[in-house]
């Protein structure tokens, strides 16, 4: 099991990261937001008096920290895309192409009980996330949600265009969203361009994303206006 110090410190793995390669990040910046119809549907429950346990995607966000905690839920913060950028997590397939390891990802990450999450804000992260770990990940998500429980997830559009910026999501009202645009660590490899920052892997249609979330209760979409289709699935 992970000790306690272990998860206190992965919990602040990507926020002190950021700031060590940046240090104008803690600088206040006026960022872009955007109104969620998903995270709207979420509000009723996340106003619910029962205490939800969260998992929030991404580096520790202190205005997810504080929206969370404010209304009496637990959060945890798992930066998947950061860490899938880990050079020890590339091998050789049988074909000599290299790949990322699933399982050693998975073994590294997302080490959480079964059942322990009512809600997974997943964000944008599959059109991010190298091939070979989504389904392995949705998979992993699907383990850990709580029958009924929910996940967040933001597609890109075909006209969102191969160099839509990735963006760290952060709750400042029960519809609104704040964007802070991320680029992966200088000395990680992964799903980066000749650029330096996160480009997005694969466009995802209805039917990928359906068949992504197939062993998931239920589905449902909204198409925002700016190129991204929020999916709310539920376990």
């Amino acid at each position: 099991m992970v000790s306690v110090a272990h998860s206190f410190m992965k919990l602040f793995r990507g926020s002190s990261e950021e700031a060590t390669q940046n240090p104008a990040a803690a600088k206040a910046v006026k960022r872009p937001s955007r109104r969620s119809s998903g995270l709207a549907e979420l509000s009723k429950l996340l106003e619910s008096s029962d205490p939800l346990c969260v998992l929030d995607l991404g580096s520790t966000s202190p205005a997810n920290i504080r929206y969370f905690t404010e209304h009496g839920h637990k959060i945890y913060s798992d930066d998947l895309l950061i860490a899938s950028t880990d050079p020890d997590l590339l091998i050789k397939d049988e074909q000599g192409n290299t790949v990322v390891d699933s399982k050693k990802f998975l073994a590294e990450n997302l080490v959480f009980p079964n059942s322990q999450f009512d809600l997974v804000l997943c964000w944008n992260l599959p059109d991010y996330l190298d091939e070979s770990l989504v389904k392995p990940v949705v998979g992993r998500f699907w383990s850990l949600l709580k029958p009924g429980g929910m996940l967040l997830a933001f597609f890109h559009t075909r006209e969102a265009g191969p160099d839509a910026p990735c963006y760290r999501y952060h709750i400042v009202g029960t519809d609104t969203l704040e964007m802070q645009h991320i680029e992966p660590r200088r000395d990680r490899k992964g799903p980066a361009g000749a650029a330096g920052r996160f480009r997005l892997q694969r466009v995802f249609n209805n039917r990928h994303i359906e068949n992504l979330f197939r062993d998931f209760s239920s589905i449902k979409f909204f198409l925002a206006r700016d190129n991204v289709r929020e999916v709310l699935v539920v376990r």
